[in-house]
């Protein structure tokens, strides 16, 4: 049996809920929104894993969280992604950007919303929502974990293998 596995920050409940209200802010975009239990930052995919490669990477992420102190996470942007230089071209998602997390050499992203590109197209450029939103979130981690990803018709539906915490 294979996983299709990925290491990520979850966001708390609160943060979760700010960002479904920056959700509401486009209601006119043709966008399939996460969910919001589905609101993460992915620190690494690493595809598909059968049981072994399973058990050794939570292995190894547990040691290696384990030796890193809580961080701070600010979030500061919501915009289209990937920034695209061709105004012709219409963007995939809307992401939330933050501030690089040093620990990681990582400027963390969360997907607000896939953009449903064939009817954005149809949308006069002019009639396009400008999206470069200074948004101020912030908030600790104190575990990061090992999670599988399952693909359904619905949407990608998220489990934690292992929650993997920081040293305190």
């Amino acid at each position: 049996m294979k996983h299709r596995i990925f290491i990520a920050i979850n966001l708390p409940e609160e943060i979760k809920k700010e960002l479904i209200n920056y959700q509401k802010k486009w209601p006119e975009l043709p966008v399939r929104w996460t969910k919001k239990e589905n609101f993460h930052i992915t620190l690494e995919f690493l595809g598909y894993l059968i049981n072994e490669e399973l058990l050794k990477v939570c292995e190894k992420t547990r040691k290696l969280v384990s030796k890193h102190k809580p961080f701070i996470v600010t979030l500061n942007k919501i915009c289209y992604a990937p920034l695209i230089k061709n105004k012709n071209r219409a963007p995939k998602m809307i992401w939330v950007i933050g501030e690089k997390i040093e620990e990681f050499n990582l400027i963390p992203h969360i997907t607000l919303g896939r953009i449903r590109t064939w009817q954005f197209r149809q949308i006069e450029l002019e009639e396009r929502p400008e999206i470069n939103e200074e948004i101020n979130l912030s908030f600790e981690v104190n575990s990061i974990e090992v999670m599988e990803s399952i693909l359904k018709k619905e949407g990608p539906n998220y489990t934690i293998i292992e929650k993997c915490l920081l040293k305190n």
